[in-house]
């Protein structure tokens, strides 16, 4: 995947450094070009300086529908203008934004742009954000029988229960919608951009994948 970083301090060097090792094609775009000494002199991504809610920038990293969009600056104002120039004027997606605000947050998080404090942000969450079906793990018991993984609810996944969710071998720990979270009753409807927690059977993750997407044969509407 073709990922821009907008923002090269702690964690959008971290981000960018932990996606090339996992074969994505990485630019990074900062201010500041001493900003990239974080990044080594191996990094084999690329780097540009610039603002990264500039259009004429994103259309020289690669800006494309498919891409993923990471914006982790220090300031609210870049983040939010970058998240919404790639969302809005060239269609991506895969957009994740930092947001210290929390009633910022909450705003964005409802127009389908996942947000993040800086206390709770790691590379590894912005990582959920971004890839298809979050590609990381949270947790693997010991047998690697179960784990607990993160998922945002798309698409045709919107519309299914907690209940039919659990009825493919797994449990919903915890949901968060609109910058609140809560332990969901089993006949609450998923909406779209939820985001839940689930521990699941280890060979039942793609199943659980489809049905978040509304794939699954014989899932419930």
């Amino acid at each position: 995947m073709h990922v821009i970083v907008v923002g090269c301090g702690r964690v959008g060097s971290s981000v960018a450094k932990d996606l090339v090792e996992q074969g994505h094609d990485v630019v990074v775009i900062d201010r500041k070009a001493d900003s990239f000494r974080r990044l080594g002199e191996d990094f084999p991504g690329r780097t540009m300086v610039g603002i990264g809610f500039d259009r004429d920038v994103l259309e020289e990293a690669g800006i494309a529908p498919d891409a993923a969009v990471c914006a982790v600056t220090s300031g609210d104002n870049s983040n939010i203008l970058t998240a919404r120039v790639a969302r809005e004027t060239f269609g991506v997606q895969r957009v994740v934004a930092r947001i210290y605000g929390r009633k910022r947050a909450i705003v964005y998080e409802r127009r389908g742009i996942p947000p993040a404090a800086s206390v709770a942000w790691t590379s590894a969450r912005v990582q959920r954000s971004i890839l298809p079906h979050g590609a990381e793990l949270e947790w693997t018991d010991p047998t690697s029988s179960f784990v607990l993984v993160e998922r945002r609810v798309r698409g045709k996944g919107a519309g299914q229960s907690v209940a039919d969710v659990e009825s493919h071998g797994a449990r919903v720990c915890l949901l968060s919608r609109a910058g609140h979270a809560q332990v969901p009753p089993s006949a609450l409807l998923l909406q779209e951009d939820d985001v839940i927690q689930v521990m699941v059977a280890a060979p039942s993750v793609d199943a659980l994948d489809a049905l978040l997407t509304g794939q699954v044969e014989g899932a419930h509407r």
